[in-house]
Parts: structure tokens; C-alpha cells; sequence
């Protein structure tokens, strides 16, 4: 006779009582996903990035640009991209659980989260009504863009965004966002 197996699920609000020990807690509804604190690379990558896109849409008031941010759907999904744009609309007091929209989530992968934010998290994130995913591998010096959920390209030379909201187009250079990790760096 089988047993059966019961997985717990938790809450946002359960959220709140776990160790602030340097792991990142998720829920993905109610179940949690505990993934290790980033190394150097991977922040360094994100914080590249971050600067682009923070210079091109933060800069001029067109979005907030954070990382990581907090994507919500209470009381049960809470997922915290590396880097997460919105409209600035919202202001910087507004809770994340009132941020209604979401212009687009980038996760930075790494050897212990990368099927999980490629296989899982991407989808979540469309589910959620984030506009656009982009997930990065320093490990390959590129990324994969998702710009619906159904179509994605692999670029390994220059990353394009054409901001549709604002009316603006940002163009990033991935040399420079991956300087020092790609091969004969």
C-alpha cells in the first residue's frame, strides 16, 4: 500500500517568517522554491543590465527599473525576478501586490536556478502578465528574449527592446554586459 505524499503550501504572508539568510524564498502557488544567493558573475550581469535599462526608461521617468523585483498574485504566488520593469506610474510607496503591470522580468541564470527560471518560472511570469521575459546566461554570453509566450530568438550580440508604452527603443551592447566571462576574456 502507497503513501501518501502531502506537500506543504504556503502563503505570501508565511513568506515573512523565514531566516533572512541569503537564500531567495519563492512561492509559486503556495509552493515554496528556495534558490541559493547569486554569485559574482551572475550580479555583476544583472547589475549591467540594470544600468541600461535604468538609463534608457528610469532616467527620463518612463519606468522604474529594480532588482530584484516582486511580482504578485496573492495570497498564494510571490516570484522575485533579478531585474523587474514597470511603469512609473507607480509610485516608488506603491506595494508590490499593487503593481498591475509589468513590463518585462529578466533572470539571470545560474547552474543552481536554470531550469527552474527556464522551464517554470518564464511561464509564471506570462501567466502573471508580465509583457516580456528575458533570461540570461553568462555562462553562454547571451540571452534568450520571450516576447509572448509562444516566440523567443537567442541574441548573442546586441539586445533590442522597443519599449512600446513610452515609444522608445533601447539597444544594449552584450559585449560590454558580459565583459570578462566570454571565452579569450
Amino acid at each position: 500500500m502507497g503513501m501518501a505524499i502531502s506537500v506543504p503550501r504556503f502563503t505570501i504572508e508565511d513568506l515573512e517568517r523565514f531566516p533572512n539568510d541569503g537564500n531567495r524564498y519563492e512561492l509559486l502557488d503556495g509552493i515554496l522554491i528556495v534558490t541559493p544567493a547569486p554569485g559574482p558573475a551572475h550580479q555583476i550581469v544583472a547589475s549591467r543590465l540594470m544600468n541600461h535599462l535604468a538609463n534608457a526608461l528610469q532616467g527620463p521617468g518612463f519606468a522604474h527599473v529594480v532588482g530584484p523585483g516582486v511580482v504578485v498574485r496573492t495570497p498564494r504566488t510571490q516570484l522575485e525576478p533579478d531585474i523587474l520593469v514597470y511603469p512609473s506610474r507607480y509610485s516608488p510607496k506603491t506595494e508590490w501586490a499593487k503593481v498591475g503591470e509589468h513590463w518585462l522580468a529578466v533572470e539571470v541564470l545560474s547552474r543552481s536556478s536554470r531550469i527552474y527560471d527556464r522551464e517554470i518560472k518564464r511561464d509564471a511570469y506570462f501567466a502573471l502578465g508580465v509583457q516580456q521575459v528575458w533570461l540570461v546566461d553568462p555562462h553562454e554570453c547571451s540571452v534568450e528574449v520571450w516576447p509572448s509566450r509562444r516566440s523567443s530568438h537567442v541574441t548573442r550580440r546586441q539586445l533590442e527592446w522597443r519599449v512600446d508604452a513610452v515609444g522608445v527603443s533601447i539597444v544594449i551592447d552584450l559585449a560590454g554586459v558580459f565583459a570578462g566571462l566570454m571565452p579569450g576574456n
